[in-house]
């Protein structure tokens, strides 16, 4: 009686009854699916296919009569082609949904990696916009240079400026010490490149 209300628990699984069938494994069963409608899709299945058929009908045809396993009408040969196509159907059927899983799965991966590349663009483009704004502020290599270019020029003609100054006061202090004249009351402007060497104005 306890043994009979144990194998009524209903917190476990019944044990199958009935006749057992067989395991097979499907991944394997599936690649050999596939291996075969892979080789009836081929031009030499067709051609050997076509080799056989013919040699049957000529041995059924024109062998002698008690050689004949296949007569007129080849019954026989009508049920091994009828075995043949109710194989290969789905043989072939199941060939393409492997095939249109792998697909489904390989559409998958490339969908999700385009999500990726998408958000990675759309993420570098925004840094670029970002470093773009933050450089707006910033002198450039062509600013720099043209600055550079303008300080250079300033500074040769303060340069020139100065060397015109000293030329100025040295035939200054030459004139007065050869003429002895005073020193005039207003001095010269000595900017101006309105007077040459000795003094005269530039006509």
């Amino acid at each position: 009686m306890a043994e009979q209300r144990r194998a009524e628990r209903l917190d476990q699984p019944r044990e199958p009854r009935g006749v057992k069938l067989p395991r097979f494994d499907p991944e394997a069963f599936g690649r050999w699916s596939e291996g075969i409608a892979r080789g009836m899709g081929t031009a030499n299945f067709i051609v050997y296919m076509t080799v056989v058929i013919a040699a049957w009908f000529a041995w059924n045809t024109l062998a002698p009569a008690n050689l004949r396993f296949d007569p007129y009408t080849f019954t026989f040969l009508t049920l091994v082609l009828s075995l043949q196509a109710s194989y290969a159907a789905p043989l072939i059927l199941l060939a393409q949904n492997r095939q249109a899983d792998r697909d489904r799965v390989a559409l998958e991966e490339d969908r999700r990696r385009a999500t990726m590349q998408k958000a990675d663009t759309e993420y570098l483009a925004r840094e670029i916009a970002a470093l773009r704004i933050a450089m707006g502020e910033v002198a450039t290599r062509d600013f720099l240079r043209s600055e550079l270019a303008r300080l250079a020029e300033e500074m040769d003609e303060a340069a020139q400026r100065r060397q015109k100054l000293e030329r100025r006061q040295q035939e200054r202090a030459v004139q007065r010490s050869g003429s002895g004249d005073p020193p005039l009351d207003e001095p010269r402007d000595d900017l101006d490149g309105d007077f040459v060497r000795d003094g005269r104005p530039e006509g």
